[in-house]
């Protein structure tokens, strides 16, 4: 339960609080994570983002760069936003959520039900954190840390891009979220979140450069998703293979066109 709220008036300060307070402190952005299950935090300390100035979006040569607090809800709403992006902020049904979430709040929560993380793996998202340091978001997923996040960066925001969630209904659990991506390469990236503890990349697929039933079958094998409310391992399994090579086939169509 927090039980001091403190707010930092510069990403120096909230540094300095979280060295202070260590294991005890939690990063606090939107809070619609930590207010509630499965994130609800038992940690007694919260350092508030809210007056860092992280909440903007702008481009640097056609590279996109967010602010760690810009709510789901402006990101959606800014202009020249990568379809991809704009369609996985729609699966956070509620705008009362897209008001609060911010998208830096959504990385660092590391929940199995994130449909953005996905879309961000297929766009190789990059992230910057208070000390100045960057690391791609698949190196942070395999490792993460309580590190603050000040930054996301899209560094190639336009390649050809699909995005798919299942779930039940539009207010109901999400089975999983896939992403898939064709860089100006032709060079394939492929993300799943629901099949594991966390969203990942199948980056020994994507070197098969397989595409129809193939693919669907080569997908399947390689993920490994368990028996939940959400639907069977075998189940899972199928769905995620079937969706991967759906995308795939989108984003040929899609590179196509801008070409």
């Amino acid at each position: 339960m927090i039980e001091h709220f403190l707010t930092p008036g510069s990403i120096e300060q909230a540094l300095e609080l979280k060295q202070r307070y260590l294991d005890d402190a939690t990063w606090f952005a939107g809070g619609s994570k930590l207010n509630s299950a499965p994130g609800r935090t038992e940690k007694t300390v919260a350092i508030s983002l809210q007056r860092l100035s992280l909440d903007w979006v702008d481009w640097d040569n056609d590279c996109m760069r967010i602010g760690a607090m810009t709510t789901l809800q402006t990101l959606r709403d800014s202009h020249h936003l990568p379809p991809a992006l704009y369609e996985a902020l729609g699966f956070v049904y509620s705008r009362h959520l897209r008001n609060q979430s911010t998208l830096g709040g959504e990385i660092a929560a590391m929940e199995q039900e994130s449909v953005l993380v996905p879309v961000l793996l297929a766009l190789d998202a990059v992230l910057v954190f208070g000390d100045g340091e960057t690391e791609a978001l698949e190196s942070y997923l395999a490792q993460p840390a309580d590190r603050l996040i000040t930054e996301i960066i899209i560094k190639d925001p336009y390649r050809a891009c699909s995005t798919r969630k299942i779930s039940r209904s539009q207010a109901g659990l999400t089975v999983l979220t896939a992403a898939v991506a064709i860089d100006e390469d032709q060079r394939v990236r492929i993300a799943l979140d629901g099949v594991a503890d966390r969203p990942l990349r199948l980056r020994d697929v994507e070197a098969q450069r397989l595409d129809g039933e193939q693919l669907e079958a080569a997908v399947a094998a390689a993920v490994f998703p368990r028996d939940d409310v959400r639907g069977s391992v075998a189940y899972k399994r199928y769905i995620a293979g079937v969706v991967v090579a759906d995308l795939y086939a989108d984003c040929q169509q899609k590179g196509e066109e801008i070409q």
